[in-house]
């Protein structure tokens, strides 16, 4: 149970009552009439044939006010793309698949990478884009939400929750962050976000100063859920992140472009768990030591575009006053364990720590040796500019792939 509690400067919506989902769905559908809502997607073929996908669309199937879902799909050849369309054909809502690997798309990247437009790499953030592009293309959902397709624990009143906020004719909110509690299996998850993220902005703090972006950032009581929900005018100017800071960079867009009374937070489920990955702490190329590195110089970006000066020592500061506030968490996050009877491995909580201060220190070298370094993907606004019919020729290869693939 949820308490009323408001912490930091972002509204935040509690489950206080447990309304039943029924309820819920019967408001949004009526809210549906005036306001169409949407679905994104963004998926891997592999997901397709995990435990988790095939769960969340058997209850997308039963969910009755979504006009529309967009699904992006991501390393998929021909073959995979005919059973990515028979897997989805159970949904009864106008849908359409995003077949990314496909010569259509492929093409259509190649020309804006030509014109230095297109996503610099493969991953989350260049199909999140694209996805975000068809539905300005085709108009016909205002009101939008994304979640991931590797949650374990889904059920259609997660979804509910996440897009009522930004569905409700009466609520002025531009978007819409879902938040939970990460423990599932009798233990605690979110590594990456009780670790590396909450202490660092706490240490960011304690090094730059009280800046408005880092009070900002800390009043999300989980920056890093892949679950948001959005009106569709946000997307033509959001600069997205092409890699693992996509969720902090798009936060920072809409503390860039929206008054925080435009922005809020919403408790989505009481218990939340989904593919994890590997700390990979002899890899920094790969799993949470990755992703904690391209967080990190998300941040100090930001930091940077606020006039904050960040040199070698400013970061050996951070990784210092990181490392003490991290280890005293890791007893805060035990005690809490131990009194809800959660499994708590405090060797390995402290390993996490130990590989995320040396990562701060990475993160810091990487962001100094390339100043110049473009890490958004641009917005839809510059790229139509550059190229003004691409929405329209984006519109047609996503529905001639789907016109294709269903005549087979």
């Amino acid at each position: 149970m949820g308490d009323f509690y408001q912490n930091g400067i972002i509204t935040t919506l509690h489950n206080l009552s447990r309304r039943p989902v029924a309820e819920l769905e019967a408001e949004l559908l009526a809210f549906s009439r005036k306001r169409p809502l949407g679905l994104l997607l963004p998926s891997l073929y592999s997901e397709l044939e995990g435990e988790a996908l095939p769960r969340i669309v058997e209850h997308l199937a039963a969910v009755p006010y979504l006009n529309q879902v967009v699904i992006g799909l991501d390393r998929a050849d021909a073959e995979q793309f005919r059973h990515a369309h028979r897997f989805f054909s159970c949904l009864p809502q106008e849908h359409r698949i995003l077949w990314h690997d496909g010569p259509r798309l492929m093409a259509l990247d190649e020309e804006l990478r030509a014109l230095d437009l297109a996503p610099r790499e493969m991953g989350k953030g260049r199909n999140v884009w694209y996805c975000m592009g068809y539905i300005l293309a085709t108009g016909r959902a205002e009101s939008i939400a994304l979640h991931d397709c590797d949650i374990t624990t889904y059920d259609r009143h997660l979804l509910a929750r996440l897009i009522y906020p930004v569905a409700h004719p009466q609520f002025n909110y531009e978007f819409c962050k879902g938040f939970y509690a990460r423990v599932a299996g009798g233990r605690i998850n979110g590594r990456v976000s009780r670790l590396l993220v909450t202490p660092l902005l706490r240490a960011l703090k304690k090094t730059v100063g009280e800046v408005d972006y880092l009070e900002y950032m800390d009043s999300f009581r989980y920056p890093l859920a892949g679950e948001f929900s959005f009106r569709r005018d946000v997307l033509r100017d959001l600069r997205i992140p092409s890699d693992w800071g996509l969720e902090i960079g798009v936060l920072s867009e809409m503390y860039r472009n929206y008054a925080n009374n435009r922005l809020c937070q919403v408790d989505i489920a009481d218990s939340y768990d989904h593919k994890h990955q590997a700390l990979s702490a002899n890899n920094d190329r790969d799993g949470l030591s990755r992703m904690s590195i391209d967080i990190a110089k998300a941040l100090f970006r930001k930091l940077a575009t606020r006039g904050v000066i960040l040199s070698p020592e400013t970061f050996r500061s951070v990784k210092a006053t990181y490392y003490r506030i991290a280890l005293d968490f890791v007893e805060t996050y035990n005690t809490d364990a131990l009194m809800n009877g959660l499994d708590f491995d405090i060797h390995q909580e402290e390993k996490a720590v130990e590989l995320f201060a040396d990562n701060i220190m990475k993160a810091g070298e990487a962001f100094l040796a390339r100043p110049k370094e473009r890490p958004f993907i641009p917005s839809w606004s510059r790229v139509s500019s550059a190229m003004p019919d691409v929405l329209d020729r984006l519109n047609e290869a996503v529905e001639l792939d789907n016109r294709e693939v269903a005549g087979h």
